[in-house]
């Protein structure tokens, strides 16, 4: 099992931070028509939004923090870190095909759409890709950690599928677009913090654990064993050449 670097610990923590603190300071921004309850973020970053550079800015550096995570985080498996990099590639995307203030984008609207799915789905990528529970096959293979058990990963999966179809509702019939986007955003950007976070968690468990003494077990007392490498006690041995 490899380590987790401490700064793709600091970058996974990164991820939350930059997309709420980006929105609220953008929001500040905007003028007093802009609802965050009904306004997604998407226009903070538009063309008609003021200082759009900086909601851009965040969505960029959001992305390239997915994009750290899926390089580094080996133990999820080449499936989910595939996903998870998709969903970073997307997240960029995003700026590279701003929403229009009045009417939709297709192209906005696939990358936002493949965004929050390849995030949605990576969890449960890993947790069908690695091995349920002990390896019995495998003795020596640690045990993948918490965030990637079959259980965890499934369950993760279904609770961002499910804020997902909260927001498609809220995008086609709601009144609360906004607020759906933020709570599904933050969702997403929390479990690869979650990830890395049980990742170095079972490395250093596995590291702690399956440290070996080297050399042979000496007594803390009673009888001291014989030094293998001293002489030998008894008679010495006879010379072939000598008679008796």
């Amino acid at each position: 099992m490899r380590a987790v670097p401490n700064w793709a610990v600091a970058t996974a923590a990164a991820a939350p931070l930059l997309l709420v603190g980006g929105w609220t300071v953008a929001e500040a921004r905007q003028p007093a028509g802009y609802d965050p309850v009904r306004d997604t973020i998407s226009e903070l970053a538009g063309q008609e939004a003021v200082d759009a550079w900086i909601m851009i800015t965040a969505l960029v550096l959001l992305g390239c923090c997915y994009l750290a995570v899926a390089a580094i985080l080996h133990a999820a498996g080449l499936p989910s870190r595939f996903l998870l990099a998709v969903g970073g590639v997307a997240t960029i995307a995003l700026v590279a095909f701003p929403r229009p203030t009045v009417g939709g984008s297709l192209s906005h609207g696939i990358a936002a759409t493949v965004a929050v799915l390849a995030l949605a789905l990576w969890p449960a990528g890993s947790a069908l890709w690695l091995p349920r529970g002990h390896d019995t096959e495998h003795p020596g293979r640690p045990e993948p950690p918490w965030a990637f058990r079959r259980a965890v990963g499934l369950s993760a999966t279904v609770v961002l599928l499910a804020l997902f179809g909260w927001c498609a509702y809220e995008v086609t019939s709601g009144s609360r677009t906004g607020l759906a986007e933020r709570v599904t955003a933050v969702a997403v950007s929390l479990w690869p913090l979650l990830a890395i976070l049980s990742a170095r968690r079972a490395h250093l468990a596995w590291a702690v654990g399956g440290a070996t003494a080297i050399g042979p077990t000496l007594p803390t007392g009673g009888v001291v064993p014989p030094d293998p490498l001293g002489p030998t006690r008894g008679p010495a041995p006879r010379r072939p050449d000598r008679l008796p």
